[in-house]
């Protein structure tokens, strides 16, 4: 079944599970952010991403999964914001990298030694 949430599409997955593309997910946050984003510049909203990366540090130190979770929520929604800025699409260019296996041994699961 198809939900339209905002400008995503949301698709019913397994057990009532809600799924979007990280590419819609970021054309979502171009369409409510993108001109804030334009204003504020690359820079400020890189320092912006920086920030919620570290207030996820400090949430996973914490026992709070909601805390933990809202904070995951805002780094993915900052990184697309930096993304929209300098015109990457972060699902392509995650698809092109990983793909379905290791980037670096080509293997998956990954078989690198640490």
């Amino acid at each position: 079944m198809l939900h339209i949430l905002n400008t995503a599409h949301v698709f019913s997955g397994n057990k009532g599970e809600k799924v979007m593309h990280i590419s819609e997910f970021q054309r979502v946050m171009r369409h409510i952010y993108f001109h804030r984003d334009s204003k504020r510049g690359i820079e400020e909203t890189f320092d912006r991403f920086t920030d919620e990366v570290k207030e996820l540090g400090q949430a996973l130190r914490s026992d709070d999964t909601k805390e933990i979770e809202g904070e995951f929520a805002d780094v993915i929604a900052w990184l697309t914001s930096v993304a929209n800025l300098v015109n990457v699409d972060v699902e392509e260019s995650v698809l092109e990298k990983y793909g379905n296996v290791c980037p670096r041994c080509k293997h998956s699961p990954c078989k690198c030694a640490f």
